[in-house]
């Protein structure tokens, strides 16, 4: 299977652990819009935090394009202020799980 679907799966089922563990120990992700990096650990609370909450709401996606070095996903997503935004994330792959990660967004308010 490949680590789009896991990932939709973990994130249908908010099963963090599942979904950390598709994360590399050197994990980080950039938020282009802020700037901001994280830590897999920083993340992960950001994660347990979202799958929580009710009102972040993952409205569609699809994965544009993956191989074993890439993922390119596309998603429209609902937060817990009412806005919306569509969301292009980049993932780099290394030993089969995801190292960095980059997100682009863009309001739909």
């Amino acid at each position: 299977m490949a680590i789009y679907d896991k990932m939709i799966q973990t994130m249908d089922d908010k099963n963090v652990d599942a979904y950390l563990d598709l994360l590399h120990d050197d994990f980080v992700v950039v938020f282009h819009k802020s700037g901001n990096s994280f830590s897999k650990s920083e993340w992960g609370e950001m994660i347990t935090g979202m799958f929580a909450n009710d009102k972040f709401i993952r409205d569609s996606s699809r994965c544009v394009y993956e191989n074993d070095d890439i993922m390119v996903q596309h998603m429209f997503m609902s937060y817990p202020d009412d806005s919306k935004e569509a969301v292009m994330g980049i993932a780099m792959i290394k030993d089969g799980k995801v190292i960095r990660m980059e997100t682009g967004a863009t309001s739909l308010n």
